[in-house]
């Protein structure tokens, strides 16, 4: 449009115009002509969209040819800078451009009174996972109903009900404890309201209206071992007092370097912070592909906690991480050990019912504008469809026979 504009004034001026400026003039002058006409046309066109009007004009100031390197130029740099404003909201970072995740601002205090709980989780979202397959494993689904909230255009999670639920795979719903609509509203019903993130997982007290906690790792160790007189499987301990040490050493290495470790990769800011996440996630993976190789799970014979917890990260690995987040490495495909530890876990009954792929990609790739600006969903590997997870994993050969990996 600054072109035109130029043109116009150009052409006030009373003086002798060299040649190559008349060419010039009666060039932008049938531009200028030509967009109006097609300007016009497009009034009377219904269909009529942003889309095919930028089409329009960049047809007419250039043709089928690039744009011109000025143009690419400023918009490249408009864009950068709108992509770090963006980014500082999404993901917070340091000095060095690595993300760094907000703490999460209700944390466990204290035995929850058993009576009106109510679990709020989004499916995309890894850490909400684990929530929901602690609760299946215990038991816990009619003691601790759960309502399931769906990103919304602008990132944040609002309900909705998605079709009708003819299968096991769990769906996003309505919000079933206080019928609000965005899980923010859910937050400000507390005592005294809530400006700050809502963010899930959050287990919410439906007669105090108050939120007990939004930390993940609280809530599964609140479902493991505080509800068990309300569970349907109160035998099983993810967490034995025997294993405690061990579970909280391997802890320790999973959550910064992978579980956190995907999205320092990509929520990084420089090149420096995303070296960095990269290498340390897969020397982390290597390390633990190592370690598979004669554990069935990281802490011996016994499902603990922390395989909950890696787990979610893994069953994200090829459909969201390895694309989205630029962990390009290697796929997770690629890691004999411990591809066969995801699905030895997913076959765990009820833990795949807790995956909703299209939820998780729909989640991850139309969500977050800022890595995938077009919105559009690659389609989902096959080494990630349900019937090559349910292949057999050959694991069992890994466990003493003595010692049963799972309480029903």
């Amino acid at each position: 449009m600054s072109l035109l504009c130029a043109s116009t004034s150009s052409s006030h001026h009373l003086v002798a115009i060299p040649p190559t400026t008349t060419r010039r003039l009666t060039v932008n002058h049938s531009i200028r002509h030509r967009l109006s006409m097609s300007l016009d046309n497009n009034k009377n066109n219904s269909n009529i969209n942003s889309s095919s009007l930028l089409s329009t004009v960049t047809n007419l100031l250039w043709g089928r040819s690039l744009p011109p390197g000025l143009v690419v130029t400023t918009v490249r740099t408009a864009w950068n800078s709108t992509w770090h404003l963006m980014m500082s909201q999404l993901a917070p970072s340091d000095p060095t451009g690595g993300y760094s995740r907000p703490a999460s601002k209700f944390r466990f205090s204290g035995p929850p009174s058993p009576n009106g709980l109510h679990l709020y989780v989004g499916l995309p979202c890894p850490w909400a996972h684990r929530t929901l397959i602690v609760r299946a494993l215990k038991g816990l689904e009619d003691a601790v109903p759960v309502s399931v909230a769906s990103p919304g255009n602008d990132g944040s999670w609002e309900f909705k009900r998605v079709g009708v639920n003819t299968g096991r795979v769990i769906n996003p719903s309505l919000d079933k404890a206080n019928g609000c609509k965005t899980l923010k509203e859910v937050y400000r019903l507390r005592s005294g309201g809530y400006d700050g993130r809502s963010t899930v997982p959050m287990l919410w007290n439906k007669d105090s209206k108050d939120v007990i906690c939004n930390e993940s790792y609280d809530i599964i160790q609140i479902f493991n071992s505080g509800l068990n007189g309300l569970a349907r499987n109160p035998e099983l301990d993810l967490s034995p007092p025997q294993l405690k040490d061990k579970i909280e050493e391997w802890y320790q290495v999973i959550y910064p370097n992978v579980n956190n470790g995907v999205y320092r990769c990509g929520f990084a800011q420089s090149q420096e912070a995303y070296d960095r996440a990269v290498n340390e996630l897969f020397s982390t993976l290597d390390e633990l592909e190592n370690h598979l190789s004669n554990s069935r799970y990281l802490c011996g014979d016994k499902l603990t906690l922390v395989d909950i917890c890696l787990f979610t990260t893994l069953i994200r690995f090829d459909i969201a991480y390895n694309v989205l987040f630029k962990c390009t490495k290697k796929k997770l495909y690629e890691y004999t050990n411990l591809h066969a530890y995801m699905r030895d876990i997913y076959q765990i009954p009820k833990v795949a019912d807790t995956c909703n792929f299209q939820e998780i990609m729909d989640g991850y790739y139309k969500t977050l504008f800022p890595l995938n600006p077009g919105s559009i969903r690659p389609i989902m590997p096959s080494t990630s469809e349900h019937e090559i997870l349910f292949r057999p994993h050959g694991r069992e050969s890994l466990s003493s026979p003595s010692k049963p990996v799972f309480v029903k």
